[in-house]
């Protein structure tokens, strides 16, 4: 397969490359995206515009939030001072994300846009995806599956958002800034992602064109509790059966304030909003947090392979919240 590659030296150009091209698209770390071009020919763009040199690295606090150029390798993220002190569950989800190696090459813009590891979709000669192929079925609804979502997920689609960061930037109420031939926005991060409904092969709302510039991430206030737990088939660099990322605060031994999102189960980084309300002004105890464990699996569309996730969920942020709350 031929391509052109292009080194973009500003914002505005990138832009232009892609958008005036419908076979175009972005190169950044390249960690998942070289995988999906060479090896496994999921994805063939014609044009490659490399936007290694545009001025979109570094970190600047801002109005108690951290801006976050997309270009910033996940190391550097975990490594920064605001992150360690006043975000913690954010380096949590780095370091159990991926290896030091790929965490030095891998991009902040680009662990937001990774594609699934559903097999289904990563090997054609494997069985039918709707997401690589629209309409030609999904073999996970109908076939093997285990490492595929119950939460959003549709008899068109299982396959399950595999970012580890994302569920706690859920969970914060990250913002993603964005660049393209129509100008500037920003979006907040829980609606920057599609459900599949009949059409998981739009799986963003991001218009062909628009680039990643910065993710805006809230930071903390003082006193917060906060962390990410991931539980997997292994220690090493797995990717999570089940994870939940939770911040809440305690006045008087009760939950003043919650934030839940749990990962490893949904198409999409899943906020829980129905675990919040069970939280917020309850006790800090064992019933209370199994009640908002019972409600943030909301309807779960289960297949054979997957049906252990829901329980599995739950006693993650069970887990979590007790971790969080204790003493």
């Amino acid at each position: 397969m031929a391509m052109q590659y292009v080194r973009a030296e500003d914002t505005t150009t990138a832009v232009d490359l892609v958008a005036s091209n419908p076979s175009a698209a972005y190169l950044a770390g390249g960690t998942t995206e070289v995988d999906l071009i060479l090896k496994d020919a999921v994805v063939t763009p014609e044009v490659l515009v490399d936007v290694t040199r545009l001025p979109l690295r570094g970190m600047r606090e801002e109005c108690d939030s951290l801006v976050v150029g997309a270009l910033t390798t996940m190391e550097e993220l975990a490594a920064h001072p605001a992150i360690i002190e006043r975000a913690p569950l954010i380096r949590e989800a780095l370091l159990a994300g991926a290896s030091t190696q790929l965490r030095n090459m891998a991009t902040i813009g680009g662990n937001l846009l990774q594609r699934t590891r559903c097999r289904y979709f990563r090997d054609p000669m494997v069985g039918a995806c709707n997401k690589r192929a629209p309409g030609s079925g999904c073999a996970a609804y109908v076939g093997e599956a285990r490492m595929h979502a119950i939460l959003g997920a549709s008899e068109h689609c299982i396959a399950l958002h595999a970012s580890d960061l994302c569920v706690p930037l859920v969970s914060l109420d990250a913002r993603v800034r964005l660049q393209g031939p129509r100008g500037a926005r920003t979006v907040p991060l829980r609606d920057f992602y599609l459900l599949p409904g009949d059409t998981p092969d739009k799986e963003t709302v991001l218009e062909h064109g628009e680039l990643i510039t910065h993710v805006v991430i809230p930071l903390l206030p003082a006193g917060a509790r906060s962390g990410y737990l991931k539980v997997r088939d292994r220690a090493s660099y797995e990717f999570a059966l089940a994870s939940a990322a939770a911040v809440v605060q305690l006045a008087d031994e009760r939950i003043s304030q919650a934030r839940v999102a749990l990962g490893g189960v949904g198409t999409m980084p899943w906020r829980a909003p129905e675990a919040e309300a069970v939280l917020v002004g309850s006790r800090a105890d064992e019933p209370t947090f199994r009640a908002a464990a019972d409600a943030a699996v909301v309807d779960p569309l289960v297949v054979p392979g997957t049906a252990f996730k829901v329980e599995l969920v739950k006693r993650t942020l069970v887990r979590l919240l007790q971790d969080l709350t204790e003493g």
